[in-house]
């Protein structure tokens, strides 16, 4: 097949790292995908552009920077990107964002009304997309196929669809990165120790942006409980966000968990031997990115993962299985998480597990493999501009 991915936005956080593990599993399967995305706002942060470069993927096109859907600034790349699609025979085109997802309408319009190309949204946030007029028609004749982050968010999704091809795919996780068997021995204790962190210490962890709607309350009440039971235990937070000081700072300042909780910020360079140290990782809600990348590389790492039943994370943690799903009230939380703190034995089977499934599941080429099959079902079904070509003719009778 012939595939372009396009991003309207340049950041390296949310779907862009799945993107692009996706583009390179794709191109390793055998098909022609290339990228267009803007490039970097600023030198100083990564970027969709810049890691892609890194991993020898060169973006055949540069969009205009800028969000949102702006019809006049976007018409010369709309331009560029009809004639590519056109002169290069495109027959996917995958887009993740609104910006593009509308340059891709553009772009696609003839081709599409010939049947010979098809446009395929993702959907990569964990809510269920609202029902509003626009999302009727965008992610409905808008698109020929539409790719959510699991199988219950197409499930809940498909009232919009009006039988166009929709699918769930659970994400993927950079096996490079975060080695199934774990990180190199030894690292693990080298990052905990920069960090205050004694080996034999048990510690909690997290990895997720300070957001209001993340349940940081939660996670800090449910720490307090859990202090009162295991003095010896350890949260470590990390991630960052604009509202760091009011949603992290002072609720650990206010429950008196300084000495328990470490607010670590963002993690780059250590992030994988630090998560592979973890003794239990949780996740409470998903972020921009709803296949929940942090909670498939803690499964990569082995360790057990205590989650809520927000989103697809009970379609990624089975419950007794590779960790422990719970309500979200803090003591149901502290709970959990001194279950698999004091039993050392069901950490290890629970982490295997963890490890076994992820191991299948979670990685590029597994990802690859069902999005391969979603293209192939799209290309074969009748286009949406077909399809309303004909609704059109039909109703006219």
């Amino acid at each position: 097949m012939k595939i372009l991915q396009i991003s309207g936005d340049w950041k390296w956080t949310g779907p862009a790292e799945p993107m692009l593990l996706l583009l390179r599993a794709l191109r390793e399967r055998g098909h022609e995908v290339e990228l267009v995305c803007p490039a970097a706002a600023t030198e100083r942060e990564r970027s969709l552009a810049g890691e892609a470069r890194r991993v020898g993927v060169v973006p055949v096109h540069t969009l205009a920077p800028g969000r949102g859907i702006r019809p006049w600034r976007d018409t010369p790349d709309a331009r560029w990107l009809r004639t590519w699609v056109e002169g290069e025979g495109i027959e996917i085109v995958h887009v993740w964002h609104s910006r593009d997802h509308a340059l891709a309408l553009r772009a696609t319009s003839r081709r599409r009304r010939a049947g010979t190309a098809s446009l395929v949204r993702s959907h990569p946030g964990a809510s269920t997309i609202a029902a509003t007029p626009w999302n009727r028609w965008f992610f409905g004749p808008g698109c020929d196929g539409l790719l959510c982050v699991s199988p219950e968010s197409a499930r809940r999704n498909a009232r919009l669809r009006g039988g166009r091809p929709v699918a769930g795919c659970l994400g993927t996780a950079d096996p490079d990165r975060f080695p199934a068997l774990g990180p190199a021995p030894g690292s693990g204790a080298a990052a905990r120790a920069a960090l205050g962190l004694g080996p034999d210490q048990l510690v909690i962890g997290i990895a997720a942006r300070v957001q209001r709607h993340r349940r940081f309350d939660l996670l800090f009440e449910a720490m307090a409980e859990l202090a009162r039971q295991r003095p010896d235990a350890r949260l470590l937070v990390m991630g960052r966000g604009t509202h760091f000081d009011e949603l992290a700072r002072r609720p650990v300042e206010r429950l008196g968990l300084g000495d328990r909780v470490i607010l670590a910020g963002h993690r780059s360079l250590d992030y994988p031997a630090l998560l592979g140290s973890l003794d239990v990782f949780t996740l409470l809600v998903p972020g921009s990115d709803g296949t929940c990348r942090a909670l498939l590389e803690a499964s990569l790492c082995g360790v057990p993962s205590v989650a809520t039943r927000r989103g697809p994370l009970p379609e990624i943690v089975l419950d007794g299985e590779t960790g422990l799903l719970v309500d979200e009230r803090p003591a149901d939380l502290a709970a959990a998480w001194q279950r698999l703190l004091d039993d050392a034995p069901l950490r290890r089977k629970l982490g295997a597990a963890a490890r076994s499934r992820a191991e299948r599941l979670f990685v590029p080429d597994r990802f690859a493999a069902d999005v391969e099959r979603f293209y192939a079902s799209v290309l074969a079904a009748p286009s949406s501009s077909a399809r309303l070509s004909v609704e059109s003719e039909t109703s006219s009778r």
